[in-house]
């Protein structure tokens, strides 16, 4: 029997490749910024930086865990090794050809981190994981190109705004403003942390890409844009899926052979 190689996602695109290249494990995203790892933990909120974690359990090594076979074959990560608490961060993505949408954030977690727990409704994703972890997790998401200042918001709290119009500069609209245009700079700015409480000094999170960029980044299928009619591969794989849930949900007998 041949191994099993493992698929990520079908179609011919730009949408479509990129949406395999964020899902494969084994592809490096690359890296478009560097925002300081104490500017990160600002951004997020829980902690001040260089404050110690807070534990909500005794480090594994001093407890008395029973034998357990799972235990031996699984390596915890390492806030659950500290006892770390579980934190958050939550990004926004634009509809305006965002470089990833919502779903495929999960998809893309799913497929290369460890230990968390991550959920879709409408335009944000949640990420919750050991804070020590989940520090390295929003660094290398906000520095990599899934994250474009104009069209990512790292939002906590009243994250509305993804399907409104672009202001200006690019920007994606934020009822709490938590990132501004700084003129003199060209760049975009971040005030408040994610649930829009003032930050003591501002942090910048770099230049909004180019519109023909962005098209050639997105994940997202549009109109306008890449029509995922367009796409054959892409359209037959979504109608299967289609009619397979509507076969298993009203007639699960028809399934037997698809």
């Amino acid at each position: 029997m041949a191994a099993y190689k493992r698929q990520f996602y079908p179609g011919s695109s730009t949408p479509a490749k990129n949406r395999r290249r964020y899902i494969d494990p084994k592809v490096k995203l690359k890296k478009l910024r560097d925002v300081s790892m104490d500017d990160v933990v600002r951004l997020m909120g829980h902690r001040n930086p260089g404050e110690d974690y807070k534990s909500m359990h005794p480090p594994i090594e001093e407890g008395k865990e029973p034998d357990c076979p799972i235990r031996k074959l699984v390596t915890p990560i390492e806030g659950a090794k500290h006892g770390d608490r579980v934190r958050y961060i939550q990004f926004t993505d634009s509809v305006y050809f965002a470089p990833i949408s919502p779903y495929q954030r999960a998809w893309m977690y799913l497929s290369r981190y460890r230990g968390i727990d991550t959920g879709t409704l409408s335009g944000r994703q949640i990420i919750e994981m050991r804070e020590r972890d989940l520090e390295v997790l929003a660094k290398e998401m906000i520095d990599n190109e899934t994250f474009d200042p104009a069209l990512t918001g790292i939002r906590g709290a009243t994250v509305h705004g993804h399907a409104c119009r672009l202001d200006e500069h690019g920007l994606m609209f934020d009822a709490w403003q938590r990132y501004v245009w700084d003129d003199a700079k060209k760049e975009v700015v971040y005030v408040k942390d994610q649930v829009a409480l003032p930050l003591d000094r501002k942090i910048y999170v770099g230049k909004p890409a180019s519109m023909s960029d962005l098209k050639k980044r997105t994940t997202i299928f549009r109109a306008d844009g890449v029509d995922m009619r367009d796409d054959k591969e892409v359209t037959k794989y979504g109608l299967r899926i289609h009619l397979l849930r509507t076969l298993g949900g009203y007639q699960p007998f028809n399934v037997k052979g698809e």
